[in-house]
């Protein structure tokens, strides 16, 4: 059975690394990458399943990364989770009109 795909979009290594471990242990592959740039090079080679993106990244915004793939056919149906430190409601409302499913905030 495959196991889902889930691209971990994160510039923090510790936080990424954190992540992927807890996703391994239930049953996920998880695909780490620092950047929107390396995230559209995963994207383009193989779709995950799931996207958890950080909003402040370097280079491309994770708001700017949920826009984008949300106008894309490819990509508009993946599911784009919010992971972020930016707690305020304001920016919830942001991240989620940029397109994301949900947002979580990291403790």
């Amino acid at each position: 059975m495959k196991k889902p795909r889930v691209l971990i979009v994160e510039d923090e290594s510790s936080i990424a690394e954190l992540i992927a471990v807890n996703l391994r242990h239930n049953g996920f592959e998880p695909i780490w990458s620092e950047d929107g740039a390396a995230a559209q090079r995963e994207i383009d080679a193989f779709l995950p399943d799931l996207i958890l993106l950080d909003w402040m990244l370097p280079g491309q915004s994770g708001l700017q990364l949920a826009r984008q793939w949300r106008k894309d056919p490819r990509t508009k149906a993946i599911p784009i989770l919010m992971l972020t430190a930016r707690g305020d409601e304001p920016d919830k409302v942001a991240g989620l009109d940029a397109g994301a499913d949900d947002y979580i905030t990291k403790p």
